[in-house]
């Protein structure tokens, strides 16, 4: 009898901890990394050598290469953490960014002109990248506390807003006008997923534009990004000059490219080569046939990330999944859109390939908890009471 119970103790063990994790999604993830750390070093050895006086050619790849330790510390941890405990951790989570947000207005860092950096023991790092996950959890959270209830205005609009708005203000004192659009987008993607109407997501929708409109007629430099993607050859030196230098990368690597390392564009021409326009590097090295490769890469990634969000156990995991997973596909749609010239400047990085720790980890441990999700793929799916 205590042999019977010793094993059938073991096996419930087992079966909470779930299988292992979806390795196809966990492969995407560890690609994307490895070419990213490839071409980050390839586009940034020569603002490295410059910056040190051409004693270090590995000077950004060296601290990337750090986060990238570190966030995939995050990753294995994350992806033993039962989704569960995101659920009651949830709200301090998000009080934690929210603080972290308002302490950038009083000790913030300033990088660049832009002061949306914090320094703590030493090590700068960017509360809006934590912001971006406390929503995430957060909203997963209310989808299962409202259930049907978010389809009505108060719990599907004024419920979600509400707690959108505690993330968006701060980042508005702050002038991050990039994060302000991506949590904004991906706030939007999770209330659809919720069962908020369409009427009321596109009378939100409606609100935004008019707020960005505002946004950018008071603020300059905001304003010069517009006039800069609609018109670069109009001030070609100055504020269309980054956008033509990255056009001029993109139509020099041709179908095949001009070979990995072989840009010419990174040599000083183009500002951010590393970091905001990385893409337009890995297009001038790799070409039409290399970059078409990376966006599959970035596209299969996301895919398996919603196969993952739809076989998830309980509608919170869903929805969490479905959030971070949504995160990652804003966040390249938009790089790629600006890179390209499609879209005006909005200072949204490359996931897994532009310069940046802290997304850098953050990113990873993200996909921990998506893996963590995977883990429950071939479960029973709980019923819960959505009334």
């Amino acid at each position: 009898m205590a042999v019977g119970r010793r094993l059938y103790a073991k096996e419930d063990r087992r079966r909470r901890a779930g299988g292992g994790v979806d390795v196809p999604f966990l492969v995407l993830v560890l690609l994307l990394l490895g070419v990213g750390l490839t071409m980050l070093y390839s586009a940034s050895f020569a603002q490295s050598e410059y910056d040190t006086h051409y004693e270090i050619s590995t000077k950004y790849l060296q601290k990337q290469a750090v986060c990238a330790g570190l966030g995939l510390l995050c990753m294995w941890g994350f992806s033993r953490i039962e989704a569960e405990l995101w659920h009651r951790v949830a709200w301090p989570v998000y009080f934690v960014s929210i603080a972290l947000l308002l302490s950038v207005l009083v000790a913030g860092q300033s990088v660049n002109g832009a002061k949306r950096w914090i320094d703590i023991a030493g090590i700068q790092f960017q509360p809006s990248e934590i912001a971006k996950f406390a929503m995430i959890v957060l909203f997963a959270k209310l989808t299962r506390s409202f259930g049907t209830d978010a389809k009505d205005f108060r719990h599907g609009v004024l419920g979600f807003s509400l707690a959108l708005l505690g993330i968006l203000v701060p980042l508005a004192l702050e002038k991050h006008l990039s994060a302000i659009m991506l949590i904004g987008m991906v706030g939007v993607a999770m209330m659809f997923v919720a069962g908020t109407r369409m009427r009321w997501l596109g009378l939100g929708a409606g609100v935004a534009v008019v707020f960005m409109v505002v946004y950018v007629s008071f603020m300059g430099y905001a304003g010069d990004r517009i006039t800069a993607w609609l018109h670069p050859e109009q001030d070609p030196s100055d504020t269309g000059y980054q956008i033509l230098q990255s056009l001029y990368a993109i139509g020099s690597g041709g179908v095949f490219g001009l070979g990995l390392g072989k840009s010419r564009q990174k040599y000083l021409y183009l500002p951010f080569q590393y970091n905001d326009y990385i893409f337009a590097v890995v297009c001038e090295e790799l070409g039409l046939v290399g970059a078409a490769l990376i966006i599959a890469l970035f596209a299969m990634l996301v895919l398996r990330g919603y196969w993952i969000a739809l076989r998830a156990r309980d509608r919170f995991s869903t929805v969490l999944a479905a959030g971070l997973t949504t995160l990652i596909a804003v966040q390249t749609a938009l790089n790629l859109g600006v890179v390209t010239d499609l879209l005006p400047s909005t200072g949204i990085a490359l996931p897994f390939f532009s310069y940046g720790g802290t997304a850098l980890a953050v990113n990873l441990g993200e996909m921990g908890v998506v893996l963590s999700i995977s883990r429950q793929r071939d479960k029973t799916k709980l019923q819960e009471d959505l009334s």
